[in-house]
């Protein structure tokens, strides 16, 4: 297992706000992963917990809304870890479209 990739999204949307942009767009952080596709997802307060799969791959993810900002970790298999600086960057320029 490699570490997670932890990255902040700032919003102006406020919780609820950002939790409803959140709803109606997580699954689009599926397509980061070739084939991928979100398997199973939960909110446990304000935190999203999801699981996208691909290329034979699991990846754990955690959305954390707090009123300014989106806290997002990804916890990748050691196979998909060798990606972990290009998804980062990936998050990091797309990330907050999820938000707009």
């Amino acid at each position: 297992m490699t570490q997670p990739i932890e990255v902040d999204l700032p919003h102006q949307l406020g919780v609820a706000g950002a939790r409803q942009r959140i709803e109606g767009g997580f699954g689009k952080l599926a397509g980061y992963i070739p084939g991928g596709h979100v398997s199973e997802h939960r909110w446990e307060g304000d935190t999203l917990h999801f699981t996208v799969e691909g290329m034979g791959q699991r990846i754990a993810v955690e959305l954390a809304v707090a009123e300014c900002n989106v806290h997002a970790t990804f916890v990748l298999p050691g196979f998909l870890g060798m990606f972990a600086e290009q998804i980062r960057a990936k998050l990091q320029k797309d990330g907050p479209k999820l938000l707009e």
